[in-house]
């Protein structure tokens, strides 16, 4: 897989085609069950798995960390399509788990229940969120994975062939790799990327050229929205990059280290936003802390809109959301959404 690329694979994969459909799937709840699904790939705080069928994949992602590391979870969630959450207890850990994929509008995904718990008792935590629609599997990885892959080849192609829209990449891992050079994995977040491309590595923002893209083994001559991807670049060094580093030459994306946003607390948040209080805000790959500089709660603490300061900038387009999460928190760490401006 192209997660686990030597020099040797990744100097030797010839296999050049136009587009294949892909499904970033994020499984929840019980460490490993994606063994049962894919080939195990990356591995770090998060796990990837992959499936491949015909010219359809399934790129999955586990939280290893979880439920110690709240950005485990995030990383694994932010990017997903559809959800796999196996209910194997019911607990803080899901609801923390319920919470933060309805903050990511993950509307798409499937109920593994263990243990003799009944959809009747998951019920009254998923109403009124995205996994209200989450349909209930049997735990039968075997079945689930003919599920996921026709749900991949059902997927829609958005931004497929839209050669005008420059595309974007958040970086999940980078590494040197012998007789390559510097290359990094993560997923096309918005329109399309092309070999050869001049992009910048943001948001320190040095140049870099797309010497080769390759999506599950196979090399390509772009990549679009959703696809997992490895990319070979020239005239950047790992030393310039980091997790959630965002590879696009894409005018319409802000780099900001201060800004204001409306912020939306979900209804479980107990107390008020406070001046001085230590956030971490995510947004695509990007986990970072930032302090709360200033509040605006006109009469509705739930929905104040907040001055924050991040200790570096944050790459995002204007209008997008970022989840708010309190690593501090105690029954729940995930706070709501803060709209970008």
């Amino acid at each position: 897989m192209l997660q686990n690329l030597t020099s040797e694979s990744y100097l030797t994969t010839h296999h050049y085609r136009v587009t294949v459909p892909n499904l970033n799937v994020a499984v929840l709840g019980a460490p490993d069950y994606s063994r049962g699904l894919g080939k195990k790939s990356t591995t770090s705080d998060v796990t990837f798995y992959d499936l491949k069928q015909g010219d359809a994949t399934v790129s999955m992602v586990e939280p290893t960390k979880y439920p110690e590391k709240l950005a485990s979870l995030f990383f694994a969630t932010s990017l997903a399509d559809v959800a796999v959450v196996v209910v194997d207890q019911i607990g803080a850990a899901l609801g923390e788990t319920i919470v933060m994929l309805d903050c990511l509008g993950v509307k798409r995904g499937y109920l593994v229940l263990r243990n003799f718990i009944t959809e009747e008792q998951v019920a009254p935590l998923t109403t009124g969120t995205a996994l209200e629609g989450y349909k209930v599997a049997e735990d039968d990885p075997r079945r689930l994975r003919e599920e996921l892959m026709a749900a991949a080849k059902g997927s829609p192609s958005e931004n497929r062939g839209d050669s005008d829209k420059v595309g974007s990449v958040s970086v999940d891992h980078y590494f040197d790799v012998k007789g390559v050079g510097t290359v990094v994995l993560g997923t096309v977040v918005d329109g399309v990327i092309r070999k050869h491309g001049q992009v910048k590595a943001l948001p320190r923002g040095d140049a870099a050229e797309i010497r080769s893209i390759q999506k599950h083994d196979d090399d390509f001559e772009t990549a679009s929205r959703r696809d997992r991807v490895g990319l070979a670049l020239k005239g950047v060094s790992v030393d310039a990059l980091d997790r959630g580093t965002v590879i696009s030459d894409d005018p319409g994306l802000v780099c900001r280290h201060d800004f204001s946003g409306q912020a939306h607390l979900v209804r479980y948040w107990q107390s008020p936003v406070t001046e001085g209080m230590v956030v971490h805000l995510g947004h695509w790959m990007q986990f970072e802390p930032a302090r709360v500089e200033a509040i605006d709660a006109a009469g509705d603490w739930r929905n104040p809109k907040l001055s924050l300061k991040l200790q570096k900038d944050l790459v995002y387009r204007k209008g997008a959301k970022a989840v708010i999460t309190h690593l501090e928190g105690v029954k729940l760490r995930v706070m709501g959404v803060l709209d970008l401006d």
